[in-house]
């Protein structure tokens, strides 16, 4: 059927023997400013086969020997390629149980997006859509992983807004242990995984109930709204990572324009899609911390800029720590339809002016003790209702980056299945 910009796809897994609980690493995006973290991933997977091999943590990607760094991920590739590592299961949707860390089962199901509906533009009305505003300058370096590379591996999430669970959740109901292609304990506090393979009903099962989910009719009622091009899949997690994938295909159509590229495995990029509405997706802030700046005057000028005060007169506030010494303030000069957004304009003039460094935190109490290990400022932002993000999307395009995450870190997507993105 695959009426929708999501189907099946030709998906790679590691043989049987493989150790599981060393091939799945997290998302390259967390924790960059903890390399003890990724040093103990290290020295857990050892020698062992290891989707560690095959990424390249983002702490390491504006460090010296980052071209060395992606060369080796290409050679790792190569290599267990060569050795025949990996069973593929052709034409395969594969659904996932994830058991977070907190206890509470996220379901999914993993497959192919169509990158010919994706736009990640402010404004965009394709199919797939970006949440949050997506920074140019962060796809270039991304796409030298992606260059040369046989493989790619997923730590893409995409929502649907499924309010009845007519998508992923009947699936549960209909899977067997038969179908199971991996069950295991996740590293570093993150979890348990089950993935089981769909059958070819499953997946039409699944291909049909996507495809209402996306009719007009079904998008109108849902919103209130007519005259609107659908909204049907909405980045949860790895926005840079699926801009990465739609760059490098339209720079492989650019330098081949006479190429039939239609049936190009670049087209197309694996991910996860999730419903909104399940119990294990919690939004949550991502906090700012400001380091390499003078404290003092950045706060200074930031007061006056927002106009902050620690009296309520804004619906807008942000938590400042800095020295030890914390306070609420409301945003009375607002820059943003978002706390984030007034908050993040101003951090973003600042420092192109002033010079400093900024990175983006999930929880408050890690935010808290890096701001002390860097000498720098913890901004602590408010949490998002989820509800608001696909009305929000549809209406005033992709909010400021970094806007929120879907739950911690250790609850991101750990990498597991790969797929072949060259001929």
């Amino acid at each position: 059927m695959n009426s929708t910009a999501f189907h099946s796809a030709d998906i790679l897994l590691p043989k049987k023997d493989t150790d599981m609980n060393k091939w799945s690493v997290i998302a390259c995006d967390q924790y960059t400013a903890e390399p003890e973290y990724w040093e103990k991933v290290s020295s857990i997977v050892g020698d062992a086969p290891s989707t560690l091999n095959l990424i390249l943590p983002e702490l390491y990607l504006e460090q010296d020997g980052v071209a060395e760094r992606i060369d080796a991920i290409h050679d790792s590739m190569d290599k267990y390629m060569n050795e025949g590592i990996f069973d593929e299961y052709k034409n395969a949707m594969v659904y996932v149980e994830r058991v977070q860390s907190n206890g509470i089962l996220r379901q999914g199901i993993v497959g192919a997006v169509d990158l010919e509906k994706y736009d990640f533009s402010k404004g965009s009305t394709s199919e797939v859509r970006a949440t949050e505003a997506t920074v140019i300058e962060r796809i270039p370096p991304r796409i030298k992983v992606r260059q040369g590379a046989p493989l790619e591996l997923p730590h893409i999430m995409i929502l649907i807004d499924d309010p009845d669970n007519t998508v992923i959740e009947p699936v549960a109901d209909a899977v067997s242990d038969s179908d199971k292609l991996y069950d295991l304990e996740l590293m570093q506090n993150g979890g348990s995984i089950k993935g089981y393979l769909l059958n070819a009903d499953l997946q039409e099962k699944t291909d049909k109930a996507l495809a209402e989910l996306g009719t007009a009719e079904c998008f109108n009622k849902k919103y209130n709204l007519s005259d609107t091009p659908v909204l049907l899949y909405a980045m949860g997690d790895g926005n840079h990572s699926l801009a990465t994938a739609k760059e490098f295909y339209e720079q492989l159509k650019k330098a081949n324009p006479d190429a039939d590229l239609s049936n190009h495995p670049a087209r197309y990029a694996l991910a996860e899609i999730v419903n909104l509405h399940s119990d294990a997706l919690k939004f949550e802030a991502i906090h700012r911390l400001v380091f390499d700046v003078d404290n003092d005057k950045l706060i200074t000028e930031l007061t006056d800029a927002l106009a902050l005060s620690e009296t309520q007169v804004s619906d807008q506030y942000v938590i400042c720590v800095c020295n030890g010494i914390e306070k609420k303030l409301y945003i009375n000069k607002k820059s943003s339809n978002l706390s984030v957004g007034s908050l993040q304009n101003f951090l973003d003039a600042y420092l192109k002016a002033n010079g400093g460094k900024i990175d983006y935190i999930h929880g408050t109490d890690t935010v808290k003790g890096l701001a002390e290990k860097h000498n720098g400022i913890a901004f602590i932002l408010p949490d998002m209702d989820k509800s608001q993000l696909f009305p929000t999307v549809i209406k005033d395009g992709a909010l400021p980056r970094k806007t929120f995450s879907m739950g911690h870190a250790e609850d991101k997507r750990f990498y597991m299945e790969a797929r072949k993105i060259v001929k």
